[in-house]
């Protein structure tokens, strides 16, 4: 890494929400901003949109997107489709948190997860976010994969893509 460069991978600061038929955007991992993302003892961040971003360890697992374009009118679900290696670890006894936030003002939602760490193949893990109040318009939506309180090293987990889905 050159000096005064940073270690995290910056994602795309200003992705459009552009749903498919079933109201859903999928983002791949390397549009995410992941702390540590661009140190290869830690991460392996993909430049292409069908690779999966793999987490070889950290103990700040801190992985981030914001999309434009949402309608503050709408409720929204926000997810990652992930898996888990055999060899994983740090996973299941601390729980992971989803944020997702409407606009730089709104109310942040948290959702606690539990993974199990035997879990075998791909799994989704979501929260969502509701209706702005009738004062704000903003249309970013933000979100993230956190799990940066109990300084425990984890590792083995794999984000295949991230995603929005505009709810009925």
């Amino acid at each position: 890494m050159a000096p005064n460069s940073s270690p995290h991978h910056s994602g795309n600061p200003s992705a459009k929400f552009i749903k498919d038929k079933q109201g859903k955007m999928i983002i791949p991992p390397k549009d995410l901003s992941i702390v540590w993302g661009k140190d290869d003892r830690y991460w392996n961040v993909p430049n292409k949109d069908n690779l999966a971003a793999e987490l070889y360890q950290v103990y700040w697992l801190e992985v981030t997107g914001l999309i434009h374009e949402t309608s503050p009118n709408k409720n929204y679900e926000a997810g990652f489709r992930v898996s888990l290696n055999p060899d994983a670890f740090g996973w299941g006894k601390y729980p992971v948190y989803i944020m997702v936030k409407r606009g730089k003002e709104g109310k942040i939602g948290w959702t606690k997860i539990y993974m199990n760490p035997n879990q075998k193949g791909e799994f989704e893990i979501m929260g969502k976010c509701v209706k702005s109040d009738k004062s704000s318009q903003d249309g970013k939506l933000y979100f993230g994969l956190y799990e940066v309180w109990s300084g425990k090293w984890k590792g083995g987990l794999k984000i295949r893509h991230a995603f929005i889905r505009e709810l009925p």
